[in-house]
């Protein structure tokens, strides 16, 4: 893409969701990190730069740095939270930690500005650093109710305290179009332009060679094979799912069936009793991972003798699984927990990873699969984790815990789509506690297991709401699993949201 929008990576969370925006906004943008040269980033050639926000105070030691009187040459500047700071700082302003931290919800006063036209707006703050004194030339343009500088502006530099990314921000996302139409962007970036790129990158990242695309049945790893075999060809191209016995009830055998009506060539792999026997006596999660990540590699590599010239392994990761395993440009940002596909991986492997959708949120994925035509079913599947039903038992994975676990799941399942709310929902899943209680059930004591029901909405997999279901599904469906799965005599249902808590459990 000719026209660029740069997001410098400090370390925040959030930082991808500013490249989001603005790709909805229909702007081209990527991420690149804080200690990029200054001769990358002009070959770049970008139109316009947003500094992220990020976990450091810029008046510590080791906090992150970039030239802003180069980046100023180049095009204007967005300051972001850490970014505004950073930009202040440098240019001569009094940064200071505030003795009132702002976090959440802030309602701030507008004065006019090129970035906002309306005179109030509710944002979302996070932060303990403030702007104590603006450098020269710049201009305060929006105060919280603390008194404290919102939004700053100078020539070709804008900065504001808040995160516009966020939905939680009213009208964040004209904060960002503003800024956008400032720099002369043009609105170029849609489903087709998402695809060719993407399509091009494959082209570029592998220009030999073959290429095993690791299946799980849904729509990550199908959009990456279509992508894939558009890119390379059939020939060069080896799918492959496994069974890893950790999957739903059935689902094993629906999904080669379902590859086989799509005409996608996908080889099926029996490991289950691998994987189980190396889960043996395990508990902690994060060790569930790492095993169930070393496993996969194991059985993809034991395949290669049989197939020619495999030098990559192909993924479908997508972004929450990165930013929550590992920090995604070696940056300052918080390892949240591994996915096994990410952060779980050996560091010792004969296939050379390639991750198509790493930079793509789980919507913009399902868009891109709707565009190359995969079907309905498919693309809005809810997600499944890689690691399966192992993190979905807490404590040890048993044969025994893992039916328990799959009748319960395949209740729950089956009743969202009789009742013709699966479609509403993000994703829906049972977990298997690892606790039992007295219960009472054909007028005799039981003591038996609990089973937690989680149902949750989402944007991008980023932040999540718990789904408000009628109170008469949940007695249907509680009274379903403790009818037909004998070992459970207790259900609850989780209503926390993300954050604090993640999607999954474990």
């Amino acid at each position: 893409m000719k026209k660029t929008i740069l997001v410098i990576d400090f370390g925040s969370q959030f930082t991808q969701l500013i490249v989001r925006r603005l790709r909805e906004l229909g702007y081209f943008s990527e991420v690149i990190p804080y200690t990029s040269s200054h001769e990358e980033i002009k070959q770049k050639k970008p139109i316009g730069i947003i500094l992220s926000g990020g976990p450091y105070s810029v008046y510590e030691d080791k906090a992150p740095q970039v030239d802003i009187d180069f980046l100023e040459t180049l095009c204007p500047l967005l300051g972001v939270c850490y970014g505004m700071q950073l930009i202040a700082q440098s240019k001569g302003g009094i940064v200071e930690k505030s003795k009132v931290r702002e976090y959440g919800r802030v309602k701030i006063e507008w004065q006019a500005s090129t970035l906002y036209s309306e005179s109030t707006q509710e944002v979302w703050m996070s932060h303990g650093d403030v702007v104590k004194v603006p450098p020269p030339g710049f201009s305060i343009k929006a105060r919280t109710e603390n008194g404290w500088p919102a939004a700053l502006e100078s020539k070709n530099i804008w900065t504001v305290q808040f995160h516009p990314e966020v939905i939680h921000t009213q009208n964040g996302e004209k904060i960002l179009d503003a800024f956008a139409y400032l720099c002369g962007a043009e609105k170029n970036w849609n489903d087709q332009q998402m695809a060719e790129s993407l399509i091009e990158d494959i082209k570029k990242k592998i220009p030999e060679g073959r290429v095993l695309c690791a299946l799980s049945g849904g729509v990550d790893s199908s959009v990456t094979a279509q992508l894939l075999l558009k890119a390379l060809g059939s020939d060069r191209v080896v799918c492959v799912f496994v069974n890893n016995g950790l999957l739903r009830k059935g689902e094993f055998e629906q999904v080669l069936s379902m590859y086989k009506d799509l005409g996608l060539p996908v080889k099926g792999v029996e490991a289950s009793d691998r994987f189980l026997k190396a889960l043996q006596g395990v508990s902690e999660p994060e060790q569930k991972r790492k095993i169930i990540g070393r496993v996969f590699i194991e059985v993809f590599e034991a395949l290669l003798p049989k197939l020619q010239d495999i030098e990559w392994l192909a993924q479908g990761t997508l972004y929450p699984d990165v930013v929550e395993s590992v920090t995604p440009f070696g940056g300052p940002s918080h390892v949240i927990k591994s996915h096994h596909n990410v952060g779980g991986l050996p560091e010792k492997m004969k296939l050379k990873v390639v991750e198509p959708l790493r930079w793509l949120f789980k919507d913009e994925v399902r868009r891109l699969g709707e565009f190359l035509g995969l079907p309905r079913d498919m693309v809005n599947r809810h997600p499944f984790p890689g690691p399966g039903l192992a993190i979905r038992i807490m404590g040890e994975v048993t044969p025994q815990s893992i039916e328990i676990i799959k009748e319960v799941d395949a209740i729950f399942i089956e009743s969202l789509k009789k009742y013709g709310i699966y479609e509403k929902i993000w994703q829906a899943f049972a977990v298997l506690l690892p606790i039992q209680t007295v219960g009472v059930q054909g007028d005799g004591r039981t003591y038996e297991q609990v089973v937690a029901l989680r149902a949750v909405t989402s944007h991008d997999g980023m932040t999540a709401d718990w789904f408000d279901f009628d109170p008469q599904f949940l007695k249907m469906v509680s009274n379903e699993i403790t009818n037909r799965v004998v070992r459970v005599n207790r259900v609850v249902y989780d209503i926390t949201s993300k954050p604090p808590g993640t999607i999954e459990w474990e």
